[in-house]
């Protein structure tokens, strides 16, 4: 039972890691991970269109269009039609977008992905089978997910508040 609470009790810490870190980006940048990671991919490639960023940014269109409008609201980011294609419309940074940009401390996935980097191939394949593992045996295996810490619905208002999880480690899962 003890290493089923060790378990438990590390999923928990991911969980309130990225609790806390969501929380940090909305109150110091006023932006959510997902709003930084599209404010990223726009800043990547000129006039980005929503497509590309979907693609990017591994989430459906509807939500990138849900989130660009938020964006577009609150001034920091803006989108043209193309003069070539009327079909398509490109996304462009304001100067207020990427002022918030340079401002706003990186998501979570980003420190994440430095140190996963530093470590050798075989340990980074253990911790992708055993993270896919559990995902399994919570039968979340099947669920979709973006590479995006995250908690709580991606297209939420930075004003909304997240839920605040349980700290009992009996109930380490219950967000």
């Amino acid at each position: 039972m003890d290493r089923i609470l060790e378990v438990l009790t590390s999923l928990r810490r991911v969980i309130r890691a990225t609790d806390l870190h969501s929380r940090h980006l909305s109150k110091t940048a006023g932006v959510t991970a997902p709003q930084i990671l599209i404010m990223q991919a726009i800043d990547n490639t000129e006039g980005v269109t929503l497509g590309e960023i979907a693609t990017t940014v591994s989430l459906s269109q509807a939500t990138v269009s849900s989130i660009l409008d938020r964006l577009e609201k609150r001034g920091l980011i803006a989108r043209e039609r193309s003069t070539v294609d009327k079909r398509r419309v490109h996304a462009y940074l304001t100067a207020q977008g990427l002022q918030v940009l340079k401002d706003a401390p990186l998501p979570l996935q980003d420190q994440f992905a430095r140190q996963f980097a530093d470590l050798q191939e075989w340990e980074q394949g253990m911790i992708i089978s055993a993270l896919q593992r559990v995902a399994h045996m919570m039968d979340a295996h099947h669920i979709d997910a973006s590479p995006i810490l995250d908690v709580g619905t991606l297209d939420r208002n930075s004003e909304t508040s997240a839920i605040e999880p349980s700290n009992d480690p009996h109930k380490a899962l219950e967000i």
